[in-house]
This record gives structure tokens, C-alpha cells and sequence, in this order.
């Protein structure tokens, strides 16, 4: 029997049976988010029905953000790809203007798919709602950013443009505003012309 040793810097390999209980929960916890709503989602429920101890839950992911990162994991691995290695002109290859826009498009596309997850984030703690997903949009937008308008506060410029991107926001847009994506995109692309 040959012994995968550990890789400097890497985690350690998962064993099978918590690769298991993991998948578990995360299927049970995504039908519960489809049935009931995510912001019905307990993880007390969640282990419940996954037959695992809560406290598996609570160590394999922290909290109920940890949880609701690992529910929103496929879809922004997917934008990530996209961004990073994808054709133009979200992917590489187009102006930084173009991929800009391109950019914040697939993100309003984003944050309506999985609104209900993206607003629970947003209503945690600002470590939540600032780090994972929002750091890797901020750090790539900065980037076009500074490419696009060099000499400019790129890191401001970019949070500025996240902003209306809230789920919170595109959901009272929707909602009370009866705007769709697509308006919303054009909203962005008037405010891109500002810039």
C-alpha cells in the first residue's frame, strides 16, 4: 500500500469518510436551501438530516457562512475559470475596458443565481461578507483597473463598482423596482461611461 505524503504548504489529504460527510451535507443542505430558502438554513437541521454530528458540521465548516461559501463553491470556481483563463472578453486577451464590463456582467449573472446564499453573506459579519469571493472580484477589478486607468485609486475605483453589486441592492431592484439583469447591466454600463 503506497502512502500519499503530505505536500509542503498544502492541506492534508481528506480521508474518505469525512470527504463523504461533506459532500452529504452539502447536498442535504442545498435540497433544504431549495425547499425552505436559505435563510431557513440551520446547521443543526443541516446535520440532522445529513446523519452526521453537528459538531462535524462546525468543524468542517466553521459556521453558517463557511457553509454558504462551500454552497456558492461551484458556481464562482466557474466565474474564477472564466476570468482568469476563459476566452475574451471576460478571459484574457481583450482590452481591460472590455473585460471590465464583461466582467461585472457575469457577476450581476452571479449574484441572481444564488441571490438568496449571496444575501445571507451579506448580512453576516463584514469579515464575511469582505473576504472570499468579494477579495478575489475586488483584487481581479483592481488589477483591470489599474491597467484601464493607470494613476488612479484602483482599489477605491473598485469597490465603488462592487457596491451596486450587493445582492442585497439587485434584489431590491428586482423586487420593488421591477428591473431586470439586463437593466441592471445597463446601469452598470452607463456608470462604466462615467469612468
Amino acid at each position: 500500500m503506497t502512502r500519499e505524503l503530505p505536500i509542503a504548504g498544502q492541506p492534508p489529504a481528506e480521508r474518505a469518510d469525512a470527504a463523504r460527510n461533506r459532500q452529504r451535507i452539502i447536498e442535504v443542505a442545498t435540497r433544504m436551501v431549495e425547499a425552505n430558502g436559505a435563510a431557513n438554513l440551520s446547521l443543526d437541521e443541516v446535520a440532522r438530516e445529513a446523519n452526521v454530528g453537528v459538531g462535524t458540521v462546525y468543524r468542517r465548516f466553521g459556521d453558517r457562512s463557511g457553509l454558504i461559501y462551500a454552497l456558492i463553491d461551484a458556481g464562482e470556481r466557474a466565474l474564477q475559470e472564466a476570468f482568469m483563463t476563459g476566452p475574451p472578453p471576460i478571459g484574457p486577451g481583450a482590452p481591460p475596458a472590455e473585460r471590465i464590463r464583461a466582467f461585472l456582467h457575469a457577476l450581476v449573472d452571479r449574484k441572481v443565481a444564488q441571490q438568496e446564499l449571496f444575501v445571507l453573506l451579506e448580512m453576516g459579519s463584514s469579515k464575511a461578507r469582505f473576504s472570499g469571493p468579494y477579495m478575489v472580484h475586488h483584487t481581479h477589478l483592481a488589477t483591470l483597473l489599474a491597467e484601464a486607468r493607470p494613476g488612479a485609486d484602483a482599489r477605491f475605483l473598485a469597490d465603488a463598482l462592487l457596491a451596486p453589486l450587493s445582492a442585497c441592492l439587485i434584489g431590491y431592484q428586482q423586487a420593488e423596482r421591477g428591473m431586470s439583469a439586463e437593466q441592471i447591466k445597463s446601469g452598470l454600463d452607463d456608470l462604466l461611461r462615467l469612468l
